[in-house]
């Protein structure tokens, strides 16, 4: 057998006949009976007897052992030689001895090994014939690689109607006539079952045919055969690690049972046997045995834990063990491969830096700004690029006035430590420093160790003396000044001096920067103001102004310092109220005031409101907030303007009084409240501009020439006596509101008729004289052409006190009453002046300063023109006679005419 010789456990069995029989005589037991195996007289170690039902005999077995010490059994029942060994002709027997400790059970098999001599293995011998066999016989099993001698008979087949007929066999399917082809075969006449070659499981594990019974005239008294071939597996492939090499991490001084990872193989045998039960062991380590106690695999799961914690990344940072995974449970004679597993030693900040000296030396000119002192160089035993190495510097003394700070070169550990502020040689001749070293990953000391402390070093900085220009004390003056100063006033004084003799002689100052222009300094150091500062003045409205000044020594040595200007607020306003006027509505609610002052606290609100004595007696004051009040009036007060004098004082007393004016007003809002609605108040003078006097006099112009122009084209028609004619209307346009029954109308032709104003109390009239005729404008009512006093509305033919007139009784007016409607140009004159001047009024009172609806409108042209030409009221004086449109109706209006005619 091929994983025999591969587990290397000695000779494996010499000549393929040694396989056959080991195939052809391997059986089950069935309980707890004797087994009884057919084998070769000579046996070689490690070789395989058979396979025995162990849990058929006892269903759970915690033990399986074997008397005899030449042979071993494994948990699945196979039993294999130890030693080789050579049967003596009686056979030999032994014991297997079956245990379950927890139910306290204990079972034995007995095993016979007998030899059997080659020759009965021959093929065609009946050893393995039965004298009768039914047709569906167990399933064959065929052991995997096995080494023939080939073709090796495997099984019969056997029909019972053989008896009766001369019976053939064949076989069809997967390993016959489809892939794999030409497998297996069979004798046609026997029903021998053949296969031709070794057969690997891992490629095929079973194969499915089918076979026939057939008599020789093709009569076929069996139902075909569904007949299965199973492998069984042997143990030929080795466990494979993918991959072959495993890297895994953990941190140094970790604890015990810390699992570091876990390694995996597989097997192609088949599962659920030994032959892929794995056993994992670690066999060797590639530095030193010594560290063969530091980790530790788990045999079913490989799963690699570390055993004690000595892992030290500084000692060792990486391990290289190798792992074997042997198949068969872990036995010696298994199947195994092996794979090799890196460990490395994370790094932990288990280290702290110490610097490269414990002091540093160095001097420094005085002033200097920027300059590089000393390098302070770090040592760490940790992993070098990584936070648990990178150091941070920090000056835990000396550095109170932030004159220095420290500088670290991004790719090493060494700090640079600069200059931020220049040095004084005079406040200081030296500095000393204590500068601490840490890392940037926070420390984690090995367990049970001491903790890790910080280090320090020292860096002495020594200051040289420079000579330097005077020095202002303070550097930054704060110059605080009140308000309303005369020009020209002493406010302050601002002095430098040597650094090195505290001496001010001999320096001389001026002014380099004054946004402002508020002060000046001489060179005594005296400060003055320029001009008069006002804080209410818009330039002034922030109030501050800084000031930049140099002294110079007589060296030539110059220095700067800063003057702040605050202007300081002066109680010089008093608080007034804003709004002086106001509308009191019929409700007289009371009015609130509200004061402001210009000056800042302490000098503004709270405001205290009052009236003097002589106006108490009208109007009360009553405190609202800090900044208003409310005024009122004492009873009810008549509707008229009054002016209410109102003093407001601040915080500090000063106060002035401010004048409100009031409008009681009858009114429900201030809104409606105008110049006419108060009493006892003249209207205010409206003066016109240019071009309104100008629209008003083209206006009445355009509008007396429009009313001319109808006096003159309208005159009256005389009447006659029309017959109706079916001819068209003449062009003329006949008024009609007529509002009563048709049947009352009894005259044939209708005739517009002119009322004078002769009766008393007319409110509309056309009066045509000849050539000319007079209007009446009316306000109000709704009237046609002929409406008179008697009514509000009337229709063509009504009169002054006649209900109804014909067209025949129209004509006895006559000329003379006609006549009568004449009027003079001084009538005319005396009725539409005031009319129109009452019309242009009207015009000027409009809110939104329209025209009146009252002018003349134009029309577009819109294509082609009328028929009946113009519609105007002076259309009918083109012809003598105004009314022959009547004599050329259309018959249907004839006929509507004759209807209503009273007969």
């Amino acid at each position: 057998m091929a994983p025999l010789a591969r587990a290397g456990c000695g000779a494996c069995l010499r000549t393929g006949a040694c396989f056959f029989l080991l195939v052809s005589l391997l059986v089950f037991c069935e309980g707890c009976k004797k087994v009884t195996f057919n084998v070769p007289s000579r046996l070689e170690a490690l070789t395989l007897i058979g396979r025995v039902n162990v849990q058929q005999c006892l269903r759970i077995s915690d033990h399986v052992s074997s008397s005899d010490p030449d042979f071993v059994v494994l948990e699945d029942g196979s039993v294999y030689t130890t030693n080789a060994i050579s049967l003596p002709s009686e056979g030999k027997t032994f014991t297997i001895l079956l245990k379950n400790v927890q139910e306290r059970k204990q079972k034995k098999i007995h095993v016979v090994l007998l030899s059997h001599p080659k020759k009965a293995h021959q093929m065609g011998e009946a050893v393995l014939r039965r004298s009768k066999r039914r047709w569906a016989p167990v399933p064959t099993t065929i052991m995997e690689n096995a080494l023939g001698p080939f073709p090796m008979q495997i099984q019969q087949l056997f029909s019972d109607t053989a008896q009766k007929y001369n019976i053939t066999y064949s076989i069809s399917g997967p390993g016959v006539d489809q892939p794999p082809l030409n497998y297996f075969y069979i004798e046609k006449e026997t029903g021998n079952l053949f296969v031709t070659r070794p057969i690997d499981r891992e490629e095929y594990s079973e194969f499915k045919i089918i076979c026939y019974a057939r008599t020789l005239d093709g009569y076929t008294p069996e139902i075909p055969l569904v007949h299965i071939i199973r492998i069984e597996d042997d143990n030929d492939n080795p466990p494979i690690f993918d991959p072959l090499t495993y890297t895994f991490n953990i941190p140094e001084n970790s604890r015990a049972g810390t699992l570091i990872g876990q390694v995996t193989a597989t097997d192609r045998d088949e599962r659920g046997t030994l032959h892929t039960r794995l056993k994992y062991r670690i066999t060797a380590y590639q530095l030193s045995p010594s560290y063969a106690n530091l980790f530790n695999i788990n045999g079913d799961t490989g799963s690699i834990t570390l055993v004690v914690p000595g892992l030290d990344r500084e000692t060792t940072s990486e391990y290289t063990v190798y792992v074997e995974a042997r198949d068969m449970a872990g036995q010696r004679f298994g199947l195994c491969s092996t794979a090799t597993v890196v460990i490395q030693v994370d790094d932990t900040n288990d280290h702290a830096p110490m610097c490269e000296h414990g002091t540093y030396e160095a001097y420094v000119a005085e002033n200097t700004v920027g300059a590089e002192v000393a390098n302070i160089g770090v040592v760490d035993q940790d992993a070098p690029g990584t936070p648990n190495w990178h150091a941070t510097f920090s000056i835990i003394k000396g550095n109170e006035d932030g004159a220095f700070k420290i500088v670290k070169k991004p790719d090493s550990n060494v700090g640079t430590l600069c200059i931020e502020k220049g040095l004084d040689y005079e406040k200081a001749k030296e500095r000393r420093l204590e500068i601490a070293v840490n890392n940037e990953a926070p420390y984690a000391p090995a367990p049970n160790s001491r903790a890790i402390s910080t280090s320090t070093c020292y860096v002495i900085v020594k200051v040289r003396d420079v000579d330097e220009g005077p020095v202002f004390d303070p550097c930054v003056y704060i110059l605080n000044i009140k308000e309303c100063l005369p020009a020209g006033t002493m406010v302050g004084q601002y002095l430098a001096s040597d650094p090195e003799t505290r001496n001010s002689e001999g320096i001389s100052y001026r002014i380099i920067s004054d946004p402002c222009n508020w002060i000046t300094i001489d060179n005594m150091g005296q400060i003055r103001t320029t001009q008069l500062l006002d804080r209410d003045v818009p330039e002034m409205k922030f109030y501050q102004c800084n000031v930049t000044v140099s002294a110079t020594d007589q060296n030539g040595k110059t220095g700067t310092g800063v003057v702040v200007v605050n202007l300081m607020d002066e109680n010089d306003n008093f608080p007034v109220i804003v709004k002086r006027e106001y509308i009191m509505c019929r409700g007289r609610e009371p009015i609130c005031l509200t004061a402001v002052d210009a000056d800042q606290p302490p000098y503004a609100g709270p405001f205290r409101f009052e009236i003097p004595e002589r106006m108490l007696s009208g109007w009360t004051i009553t405190q609202h907030d800090e900044k208003s009040a409310y005024l009122a009036p004492v009873g009810n007060m008549p509707y008229d303007t009054y002016n209410i004098p109102v003093r407001v004082t601040d915080s500090a007393g000063h106060g002035g009084t401010t004048e409100i004016k009031v409008r009681v007003c009858d009114c429900t809002s201030p809104e409606e409240c105008g110049p006419y609605r108060v009493p006892y108040r003249q209207a205010p003078n409206v003066t016109l501009g240019i071009w309104a006097i100008l629209a008003m006099i083209l206006g009445s112009l355009l509008l007396l020439l429009i009313l001319i122009t109808l006096c003159g084209c309208c005159g009256a028609a005389p009447v006659s006596s029309k017959h109706v004619s079916d001819d068209l209307a003449n062009q003329n346009l006949i008024i009609s509101n007529t509002e009563a029954p048709g049947e009352e109308v009894m005259d044939p032709n209708i005739l517009p008729l002119k009322i004078s104003d002769q009766g008393a109390g007319m409110s509309a009239a056309g009066i045509k004289t000849g050539g000319q005729e007079c209007f009446e404008m009316v306000k109000g009512g709704h009237h046609t052409l002929g409406s008179v006093q008697g009514g509000g509305h009337h229709t063509l033919e009504s009169v002054k006190g006649v209900g109804h007139h014909t067209l025949d009784s129209g004509r006895g007016y006559g000329q003379s009453m006609m006549d009568g409607y004449r009027c003079s140009y001084s009538e005319w004159q005396n009725y539409t002046q005031p009319r129109l001047t009452d019309k242009v009024y009207l015009c000027g009172q409009d809110e939104e300063h329209k025209h009146s609806e009252d002018y003349v409108l134009s029309y577009n042209y819109e294509g082609r023109g009328s028929p009946a030409g113009s519609v105007g009221c002076c259309t009918d004086q083109q012809d003598e006679e105004a009314l022959d449109f009547l004599d050329h109706l259309e018959p249907k209006f004839r006929t509507l005419a004759e209807t209503c005619v009273k007969r």
